[in-house]
């Protein structure tokens, strides 16, 4: 996704198959009872759109970390 920065989305717990489709885009690594999600995001309002899904998910963020490809 060109001018997209990418970023690194912690949560606490594991993202079920069922869920992934609303993270599409995103890589999706489990580690040690948690999950990170990991790709491009193009703007903030995009950011903030998958923080609302990871909450109306019930899912407890850790840490978000923009990284450098």
């Amino acid at each position: 996704m060109e001018g997209a920065s990418h970023y690194r989305i912690t949560v606490r717990g594991t993202l079920t198959e069922h869920l992934a489709p609303a993270f599409e885009g995103m890589r999706i690594e489990a580690r040690d009872g948690s999950t990170v999600l990991v790709g491009p995001l193009r703007d903030q309002a995009e950011l903030y759109g998958l923080v609302d899904r990871l909450r109306d998910f019930g899912l407890e963020l850790v840490g978000i970390e923009k990284v450098t490809t």
